[in-house]
């Protein structure tokens, strides 16, 4: 069993490094991304008079948007598209029939392709990141921490774009679903504005959602230097537990779902 999922993520790599300029262009829109961060950043950061603002310095917000935006892009393999594209031309009852449950050759096939924009995207980004900000993000065991925290992370953003993906069973409308999708996840997450900066209710609010432990999570384990090794742990748990969640609710869902597949009018 592990060779066929060796065997689907290796050709998902191959599936990836075909499309390089889109691989380029991904890495150039960060750098653009970059430098529309940084002068918007500094104009909010130029008119406050102090230097930190919510608990974070220019430095911190900067790297933290900046390395976000990053991750979703390592982590974005478009499984709602894929998903709704397969129920409308008749491929998912292909897939069905294959001797390996649906969601472990979907996520295994995709994996690939994190792996690969994780190398491309993600590693220079933070290359660049920290040469800018003059080695603003330590190195150090938090690498560590934080390649665990950023696999947890896709395990449940995987499961929220395979759960968005299964809705697609009950209405043809793949293109609101995912912009609805997404939309939330990347507010409150924490991935477009940081979560330090939202009202105290609202982020107490936030805390308790799952959508925090994908970027936040890992982005606070990796950024913040002197954070205890319990606090490191609790996050890293908190994330388990929402693997499990998903988990076992997906699953749920999918099995539920399944039996009202209605692909090519069958």
């Amino acid at each position: 069993m592990i060779k066929r999922y060796l065997a689907l993520t290796r050709i998902g790599i191959m599936r990836v490094i075909q499309w390089r300029g889109s691989l380029l262009i991904t890495f150039a829109g960060n750098i653009v991304y970059l430098l529309i961060i940084y002068n918007i950043w500094r104009a909010i950061y130029s008119s406050s008079p102090a230097e930190t603002v919510n608990g974070m310095t220019f430095t911190d917000t900067m790297v933290y948007l900046v390395l976000a935006m990053t991750i979703f892009n390592v982590l974005n393999i478009f499984i709602v598209w894929i998903m709704g594209e397969d129920i409308r031309s008749g491929q998912m009852v292909l897939d069905l029939i294959k001797p390996m449950s649906f969601r472990s050759y979907t996520f295994f096939s995709t994996l690939g392709g994190n792996i690969v924009q994780f190398f491309v995207v993600f590693v220079p980004t933070f290359i660049i990141v920290n040469i800018i900000t003059g080695g603003a993000i330590a190195i150090g065991l938090n690498i560590f921490f934080f390649l665990i925290s950023l696999f947890l992370a896709m395990i449940i953003f995987f499961f929220i774009e395979f759960a968005v993906g299964t809705l697609c069973f009950y209405t043809e409308s793949v293109w609101g679903i995912n912009i609805v999708k997404e939309t939330m996840v990347l507010l409150l997450s924490g991935a477009m504005i940081p979560i330090a900066f939202f009202p105290a209710g609202f982020r107490n609010v936030v805390n308790y959602l799952p959508f925090q432990a994908i970027y936040n999570t890992p982005l606070r384990i990796l950024t913040e230097e002197k954070m205890p090794l319990n606090n490191i742990l609790q996050m890293l748990f908190v994330q388990l537990i929402w693997v499990a969640v998903f988990y076992i609710a997906g699953g749920l869902f999918w099995n539920i779902s399944i039996k009202r597949i209605t692909v090519n009018g069958g």
